[in-house]
């Protein structure tokens, strides 16, 4: 989570209430819940299907980074930036994929592991060790993960399949991006951010234009939005609650955003999760309310960093 004083000036701190900056904080958790909604709509349907998360991911992130890159300042090149821009991408691409052939319970809910795979990483990586209170929401967690993937694996289709296979890559690709931001946490975030959404929109524009799928006036107005309103938005409701209230309590709101993304999925387009993944995700959400409330709030690895999950 960068620092606040890293965040671009929106509104002055002075100027912001506690309470205003936790609305802040949930607007931009609510919008970011929004990815469903966009994803699971109809209106793309003439798109090729397994192709379809990596062109959502190229459209929105491009429409995201043309609103963020004017707010960049403190430009500069850290080996770093590397990872971080590969982790972002590779989440990026991954979890529209799990949210396009899966239903969208699956693919927020197996992004949410991050923080777990954190601390595997950090654990086998850094040589941190793990302490006693990771353990109980570490359980919690991947039995909720082996629950949802041993029902996905035996009795759906194959894309279904494919689908929460990349939602778990999803979490292991976010799970990169809260390390390396970790080792970044002194560059300015609005340089990060926008770098991150650039460089996966360069990094997906070969695939888009050589499927040669172009969208309809519609279409467009569709992912601009899908871009401005799930992605930038967010992110600078975000930047601007943080100058106020600190990361830990800004992570147990975000806590919101894998309750509300399928809510939205069922309400709109009719999306029903199954009974194993409604139960793995209470298992996930659990290991995460256990981690967030009882495991300290000094680790920046384990809270939220101002990236969109993928969300």
């Amino acid at each position: 989570m960068p620092n606040r004083d890293e965040t671009v000036e929106i509104l002055e701190p002075a100027s912001l209430s506690k309470t205003a900056a936790r609305l802040c904080v949930v607007g931009a958790v609510v919008l970011w819940s929004s990815s469903g909604f966009f994803t699971k709509s109809h209106f793309f349907d003439n798109w090729p299907i397994e192709w379809r998360g990596a062109m959502f991911g190229f459209w929105r992130t491009l429409a995201a980074a043309i609103v963020l890159l004017p707010l960049v300042r403190g430009v500069r090149f850290r080996p770093m930036l590397i990872p971080m821009v590969v982790s972002f991408a590779g989440m990026n691409i991954t979890f529209l994929t799990a949210m396009v052939l899966s239903t969208a319970a699956n693919a927020i809910w197996l992004e949410s592991t991050a923080p777990f795979w954190v601390l595997l990483s950090c654990l086998f990586l850094f040589r941190e060790p793990l302490q006693k209170r990771d353990f109980l929401p570490f359980l919690a967690a991947f039995a909720g993960v082996a629950l949802i993937l041993t029902f996905e694996l035996t009795r759906t289709e194959k894309l279904s399949q494919l689908g929460v296979l990349a939602g778990l890559l999803s979490g292991i690709c976010y799970g990169g991006v809260i390390v390396t931001l970790r080792q970044l946490r002194e560059e300015n975030s609005a340089w990060l951010v926008a770098l991150n959404h650039t460089a996966s929109a360069v990094v997906l524009a070969p695939l888009v234009v050589s499927l040669g799928y172009w969208p309809s006036p519609f279409q467009l107005a569709w992912l601009v939005a899908f871009g401005v309103v799930q992605m930038a938005i967010p992110y600078l409701l975000l930047t601007t609650g943080l100058k106020v209230i600190p990361s830990h309590e800004v992570a147990l709101i975000g806590l919101l955003e894998p309750i509300l993304n399928p809510i939205w999925a069922f309400l709109v387009w009719g999306e029903r999760p199954a009974w194993w993944t409604l139960a793995g995700g209470t298992c996930i959400l659990l290991g995460l309310f256990l981690r967030y409330v009882f495991g300290g709030n000094n680790n920046t690895a384990d809270q939220k960093p101002a990236v969109p999950p993928n969300t």
